[in-house]
């Protein structure tokens, strides 16, 4: 653990520091992955239809987009940002919050997406120190910041996303970095991804309906290759019970349409982090408590 108020405090206002522009980089990460992988499926169907023969509609050629162009500019007005107008937190805070183009509000949810980066950074070496499995850890937090956010705006969890995951959390093990042994990360993996695969099926043949995505399937299995088959109790009850409330909450008090999918994916990266944070403190409470 580090010493918040002795010398490792350097350490710490280095992570915030880092974590703040890592952040700024995931709400690149955010709103473009969705994007690019629209554009390429888009590009995938119409490659398809022409080796058909089909008539598919001529697409014209798109502009470069990816994680690096265009620059960032004002959804609203196309004014680029200027480097001033980009530095992370502080500058939302300055324009307060608009546009200094066409004063078109930005979404609070950018200097949130940065402090939270920032914040699961500082936890992850604060839990784990500084060795390999803190640096994992904060990977491993990112990208679960990540894939929730696009879940929680596209209903989508990219392969992107969670198969890097996957492989990083067995890598991980093998290594000898996580504190799992290889045999149970490839067990976790495995299982984790069967049993919302079983309950997909199980869903759709007494109901007809579709109740989650492929994306929560590989997500649990990536979080299984992280904390094992011993942490899924865990992370599948945090997640389950949080997103339950949640799901209840929303159609309660806001009068949400039963109909509209609620996406998983938040609630599985909730409890995934909270079970390789904390899985076998909790695991261990609850035989204590039980015993």
């Amino acid at each position: 653990m580090l010493n918040i108020i002795g010398p490792d405090w350097l350490i710490v206002v280095a992570l915030v520091l880092f974590g703040l522009v890592v952040g700024s980089f995931l709400n690149v990460v955010i709103r473009r992955l969705p994007v690019m992988l629209e554009r390429q499926w888009r590009s995938e169907c119409q490659a398809l239809l022409a080796e058909d023969g089909g008539a598919g509609e001529a697409i014209a050629a798109e502009e470069r987009f990816d994680l690096v162009t265009p620059r960032s500019r004002c959804p609203e007005c196309a004014t680029p940002v200027r480097a001033v107008d980009n530095i992370p937190v502080l500058s939302w805070l300055l324009l307060r919050g608009r546009c200094r183009g066409c004063g078109k509000r930005i979404g609070v949810e950018y200097p949130i997406v940065e402090i939270a980066s920032a914040v699961l950074a500082v936890v992850a070496i604060w839990h784990f120190g500084t060795g390999w499995m803190g640096l994992f850890a904060i990977v491993f937090s990112w990208g679960l910041l990540t894939a929730a956010v696009i879940d929680l705006h596209t209903t989508l969890l990219p392969d992107d996303l969670t198969l890097p995951l996957l492989w990083l959390g067995l890598v991980g093990a093998a290594l000898g970095v996580t504190g799992v042994t290889p045999v149970d990360a490839i067990i976790g993996a495995a299982v984790g991804y069967l049993i919302l695969w079983g309950l997909f099926h199980a869903f759709r043949l007494l109901t007809g309906k579709e109740g989650m995505g492929y994306g929560d399937f590989k997500l649990l299995a990536a979080l299984g290759a992280w904390t094992g088959w011993q942490g899924l109790p865990v992370t599948i009850l945090l997640s389950s019970v949080v997103g339950a409330a949640v799901g209840i909450g929303l159609i309660v008090a806001l009068g949400r349409d039963r109909n509209i999918p609620i996406p998983f994916g938040p609630y599985l990266a909730a409890g995934g982090w909270v079970a390789l944070f904390w899985g076998d403190e909790l695991t261990r409470a609850y035989l204590t408590s039980v015993a």
